[in-house]
């Protein structure tokens, strides 16, 4: 096989492949690196997909018991778990064989294998290497124009005898025991993994997100450690499907980094539903032992002594630690992320990040549009770098939770806006609310940017609500094309439905409101 790219991109989760789609479009000869069996990373394998899968499953059991309520007879009379397993694999499945097909339709060459490099370890560029668009055009800090070229070198994957190569879906080739590829540019994607409670590693009954989503039956009862996206997500799912969930939680509310009345709401309302949330804690340890469980330790603001609660299982959800390797010379924080520019360049010329494994928001979504940044600026284009406060963020809870934007804290922090001022919206004065049967709240944030004092704008929309994750995708073009106020509250939406919130919500910011006071 060629083994010289203009593109060697280590990690086929979504910043990785996203990378790989773009840089193909631009006519790069691309190579994409996994370790895993399947591209997707844990996004579509372990984490995003098959996670929302059994959600959407389990909104099928709230709905059903809900029916009385609305006339209608009908019962949950058990949940057959091969077939929701079966399910679960076959969504994801049926998507990592879609993305391998697209891959494979780019021309990109997709590597099953470990990999390793050096930053600093580089061969001069020589000729007729047919390195494309890597040698063309480049902003400060690209590769092709210092007339070096990157050196990964490519070792078997684990359980595999030799480096395998996909020129077509499905299709493995024997690369040999060892492979070394040349490229002008690489990208990092190697994405993060759970972070376990301080020496108190994962085992037995002590789980993580991934183990998690392999548990082949609901848990009779949980305990769950954290106050995020995924410890909401299971707690919202286990909790529907019928098991006894404790949530212990560091503050007073959950998603406490988020806007207050959105994690105030959600809070109320995963009660509401029964789970057991347990605030002001700091778990000290976590017993585990062969068909035992776990026995969680914590204790308690204000209260003496140590507390503990019992779970079949015990999951820990309180973060994500970036896959780095200082073998690879770049710059790193503290935290281990890699340090890069707005662009994703790190320190070293040539090699850039994407990602989780990068400062900022640990989202698929965040990492695909880092994805086509960093692809375009290899290719010499003038992309806009990714705004984190354009980055929506969801929690498929139910009900479910986002947010985009700034907080009305954030924004009153910011010395170049003015008259920041927060627009509540009471959700229950919409129809499908009423009829859903659920609470929620919904909260804008808007001001005048100081170089234009006369326009106030849209920026933030935080929102617990039945579908807020669809309704959040207009959210963030309001906050990230920087509309006038006055204009989104233009904005016309269909009656009755739940994005009709949205547009009440902009007219009572905008003075003037319809259906609330």
């Amino acid at each position: 096989m060629n083994e010289q790219f203009d593109l060697a991109i280590i990690g086929a989760g979504p910043g990785g492949y996203s990378t790989a789609l773009r840089a193909a479009e631009l006519g790069m000869n691309v190579a994409l690196i996994e370790r895993d069996a399947t591209v997707g990373g844990t996004c579509l394998n372990r984490g995003c997909i098959p996670s929302k899968a059994l959600i959407t499953a389990t909104h099928t059991i709230d709905t059903v018991h809900r029916a009385a309520e609305l006339g209608v007879n009908a019962s949950v009379n058990g949940i057959d778990f091969g077939t929701l397993r079966d399910y679960r694999l076959r969504v994801v499945d049926t998507m990592v064989k879609g993305l391998s097909g697209l891959l494979a339709h780019r021309g990109i060459t997709v590597l099953r294998a470990s990999a390793s490099f050096n930053a600093e370890e580089a061969t001069a560029l020589s000729a007729g290497t047919g390195a494309g668009v890597a040698d063309g055009p480049h902003h400060d800090g690209a590769t092709g124009g210092t007339g070096t070229r990157h050196i990964v070198h490519l070792a078997p994957a684990p359980g595999q005898d030799e480096v395998l190569a996909y020129h077509k879906a499905g299709v493995p080739e024997p690369a040999g025991a060892s492979l070394d590829l040349t490229a002008g540019n690489v990208v990092i994607a190697t994405g993060a993994k759970p972070r376990p409670l301080q020496n108190n590693p994962f085992a037995g009954a002590l789980i993580d997100s991934t183990q998690a989503l392999e548990v082949n039956e609901f848990p009779s009862s949980a305990v769950i450690v954290g106050a995020g996206a995924i410890a909401l997500e299971f707690a919202s799912m286990w909790n529907a499907a019928g098991s006894k969930v404790t949530l212990l939680i560091r503050k007073d509310r959950v998603l406490s980094a988020w806007d207050r009345r959105t994690g105030t709401t959600l809070t109320r309302e995963l009660k509401r539903h029964g789970v057991n949330i347990v605030a002001h804690t700091s778990v000290t340890h976590v017993e585990t032992g062969v068909n035992l469980g776990a026995t969680v330790h914590y204790t308690r603001e204000g209260q003496d002594g140590e507390q503990s609660v019992w779970g079949e299982i015990a999951l820990v959800a309180i973060g994500r630690v970036p896959i780095t390797d200082p073998a690879w010379k770049v710059a790193l924080t503290d935290s281990g992320h890699v340090i890069t520019d707005a662009l994703g360049r790190t320190d070293k010329p040539g090699v850039w990040a994407v990602g989780d494994v990068t400062v900022g928001h640990a989202l698929a979504h965040r990492a695909f549009e880092q994805g086509i940044v960093i692809a375009e600026a290899i290719a010499g284009l003038d992309p806009k770098p990714v705004d984190e406060n354009t980055v929506p963020q969801i929690v498929f809870s139910s009900p479910e939770a986002a947010s985009v934007g700034l907080t009305i804290e954030q924004a009153q922090a910011r010395e170049n806006l003015l008259e920041v001022k927060e627009t509540i919206y009471p959700m229950l004065a919409n129809a499908r609310m009423l009829m859903s049967g659920t609470a929620g709240s919904l909260t804008i944030v808007s001001g005048c940017d100081a170089a234009d004092p006369d326009t106030s704008r849209v920026l933030g929309v935080h929102m617990v609500s039945p579908v807020a994750s669809d309704i959040i995708s207009e959210a963030e073009q309001l906050v990230g094309n920087r509309l006038p106020l006055a204009d989104a509250a233009r904005l016309i939406h269909p009656h009755p439905t739940f994005s009709e919130t949205l547009g009440e919500a902009l007219l009572k910011a905008d003075d003037r409101p319809l259906h609330t006071r």
